[in-house]
């Protein structure tokens, strides 16, 4: 995690993410090691937040807290190796700033021991997801950009992402660009569970903008197959549509009340609550089914959310090797 909120981004909600983030981190670490990176000047913040069992804290200069974009993709080869994969974040098509978080892949790297590996794309971790067995779904609207990859086609994007994450296949989603800062990243739309499993978000408001994107994704990703020549088993969770009202979602249209964008850890799978309580009782319940074994704890991450992310997009996973 990137303990990284600053109030010339986050304005009075600074230290309400911050505590937010603390909520994360104190579920993730309940069950696993945590690697937190943070300002120097803010460890005790950080320290007292999160807490500090089975935490190890690195500081570092941030501008924003979304480790899943800023951070090396990270990749295991074919002898066990870890490699660290840098995509030149460039602050989402530079729509904000991110010189300090555009150099933490390699620091990620080098804390892990792992590889480095830059990748000739500009992209995010956001917009990647994978199944650990050679497919891969991404959206278009992320990757094929000319505010990241200008003059690259699809072809041409394809190629370098399948080198870079040891892929076969790519299923892509269209997307839409410009609604929101990332472009839609597929970690708001679509998520595997397992190999030949997909979760897939279908915003029900007929007035979102989102209503017609995820029904067209959902048809796509129905007439999908994986490398292995799998059809697709997809299931939908859809997002609230009775979102606890309050200083951080109320008029606020980056309000990014979805439950898609889960965390899974070992023994848990930290998901958002939203105060609608039918809504968010069905997402514990289909999250529950999907990961036997495996408990699901909902946090309120409100203050996140309204920034446009969620709990996958303030996290990212490293293999334990």
């Amino acid at each position: 995690m990137a303990f990284g909120a600053q109030e010339a981004i986050w304005e009075d909600f600074t230290g309400d993410v911050q505590q937010a983030q603390g909520r994360i981190a104190r579920a993730i670490a309940a069950y696993q090691p945590l690697t937190l990176f943070c300002r120097a000047e803010e460890r005790g913040l950080a320290e007292q937040l999160c807490g500090s069992h089975n935490i190890t804290f690195v500081s570092t200069e941030l501008d924003d807290i979304w480790m899943r974009d800023i951070g090396a993709n990270f990749v295991v080869d074919g002898e066990g190796g870890l490699g660290a994969v840098d995509f030149n974040f460039n602050g989402w098509g530079n729509k904000q700033r991110h010189a300090r978080d555009a150099r933490l892949a390699r620091q990620m790297a080098d804390a892990a021991g792992a590889r480095y590996l830059r990748s000739e794309l500009v992209g995010e971790g956001g917009g990647i997801e994978v199944d650990g067995h050679g497919t891969g779904i991404m959206t278009q609207s992320s990757w094929i950009n000319g505010n990241r990859n200008p003059g690259w086609s699809q072809a041409e994007v394809e190629e370098e992402l399948k080198a870079c994450l040891g892929l076969r296949k790519i299923i892509w989603l269209p997307g839409i660009k410009g609604r929101d800062i990332t472009d839609a990243h597929v970690d708001f739309y679509a998520r595997f569970v397992r190999p030949g499993v997909v979760v897939a978000n279908l915003d029900n408001d007929p007035d979102s903008y989102d209503h017609s994107v995820t029904l067209e994704h959902l048809e796509i990703l129905r007439a999908a197959s994986d490398a292995d020549g799998r059809k697709l088993q997809v299931h939908t969770l859809s997002p609230p549509m009775n979102p606890r009202q309050n200083r951080f979602s109320r008029g606020n249209p980056e309000f990014a009340a979805g439950y898609i964008n889960y965390f899974v850890i070992n023994g848990a799978v930290i998901s958002p609550q939203f105060g609608d309580r039918q809504a968010d009782a069905k997402a514990h319940s289909l999250l529950a089914s999907l990961y036997p074994g495996r408990q699901v704890i909902q946090l309120d991450i409100d203050a996140i959310a309204a920034g446009g992310g969620g709990i996958h997009c303030v996290t990212h996973q490293q293999p334990g090797l």
